[in-house]
C-alpha cells in the first residue's frame, strides 16, 4: 500500500513538473502588461494580436507551415519506400544500412545546421527556401523510416504474396494491400515529421536567409531584442498547433480503424 502511495506521489510530481510550465506560460501570454509575470494583473490577447501584425512573424508562420509540410510529404514520398526496401530485404548489412538513415535523430542539431549551411549554403550557394526545405527534409526522414518501419515489422508479408500469386503486380499489392494496412503508422509518421519540422529550431537558425526565416527561429531572433509577453504568445501558438496536429492524426487513425 506505501509503495503504491509512493509511486502515486511520483507520477504526480513528474506531471506537475511537466505541465506547470505549460501553464505559466500560457497565463503570461494573456496578460496585459509589457513585461512577463506570473500571475497576471489583467486579461488582454493583444500579445497574439502583436504576433500576426508583425510583418516578420506572420511570415515566418506561413514559411514554417509550407517548409514543415512539403518536409514532411517528400520524406514520406522517399521514406516509405525506404522503409518497405529495409523490410523486405535480407542484405547483409541492413542494420548499418538502417542506422545510417536514423542518423540524423542522433546527430546533435547544431551540428546538422552547420554542416548543412557549409554544403548547401557556402558552396552550392542555393536559394535559402530550398535550403532550409533540404535541411528539414534531413530532419524529417529519420522519423518516417522508423515509425514506418515499425508498422512494417508487425505487418504479415505473406498476404502481399498471396497477392502476387493471384496475379496482381508487385506495385499493384504494394497500393492494394501494404500501403492500407500500415496507414496508421503513415500517420503517425506525418504527426512526427510534421510537428519536428515545425518546432525545429537549430537547423532553421543556420539556413535563414534575409526575407526566409521560419517561426522558431524568427521567435529565438525577437528574444535577443525583446522579451515581453509576445514570446510567450508565440510559444502558446506553438503548442497549440502541435497539439492540434496530434488531435487530426488521432481521429484520422481513429476513423482508419473503423474503417478497416
Amino acid at each position: 500500500m506505501r509503495k503504491s502511495k509512493m509511486l502515486t506521489a511520483f507520477v504526480v510530481l513528474v506531471f506537475a513538473f511537466l505541465i506547470i510550465p505549460l501553464i505559466i506560460i500560457t497565463v503570461t501570454a494573456f496578460g496585459e502588461g509589457s513585461a512577463i509575470t506570473f500571475p497576471i494583473e489583467s486579461f488582454s490577447v493583444k500579445w497574439f494580436v502583436n504576433v500576426f501584425a508583425t510583418k516578420s512573424f506572420r511570415n515566418s508562420f506561413l514559411t514554417s507551415l509550407e517548409i514543415a509540410l512539403l518536409a514532411t510529404v517528400l520524406a514520406l514520398f522517399a521514406g516509405i519506400p525506404a522503409a518497405y526496401a529495409l523490410a523486405r530485404s535480407g542484405m547483409k548489412g541492413k542494420e548499418m544500412l538502417k542506422s545510417i538513415f536514423l542518423s540524423p535523430t542522433i546527430v546533435p542539431g547544431i551540428v546538422i545546421g552547420f554542416v548543412l549551411y557549409q554544403f548547401l549554403v557556402l558552396s552550392l550557394r542555393i536559394p535559402v527556401f530550398f535550403g532550409l526545405l533540404a535541411g528539414h527534409f534531413m530532419v524529417t526522414l529519420p522519423y518516417v523510416i522508423r515509425v514506418v518501419g515499425s508498422s512494417l515489422d508487425q505487418f504479415d508479408f505473406s498476404m502481399e504474396e498471396a497477392a502476387w500469386s493471384l496475379g496482381c503486380s508487385k506495385t499493384g499489392a504494394f497500393f492494394r494491400v501494404v500501403l492500407p494496412n500500415i496507414t496508421s503508422g503513415i500517420s503517425a509518421a506525418f504527426m512526427l515529421a510534421f510537428i519536428n519540422s515545425f518546432n525545429n529550431i537549430p537547423v532553421s537558425m543556420f539556413l535563414s536567409g534575409p526575407g526566409i526565416s521560419t517561426f522558431p527561429a524568427t521567435l529565438m531572433n525577437y528574444i535577443e531584442y525583446n522579451y515581453n509577453p509576445t514570446v510567450s504568445a508565440v510559444s502558446v501558438i506553438l503548442m497549440a498547433i502541435t497539439v492540434l496536429i496530434m488531435v487530426v492524426v488521432d481521429k484520422t487513425l481513429g476513423i482508419a480503424a473503423l474503417a478497416k
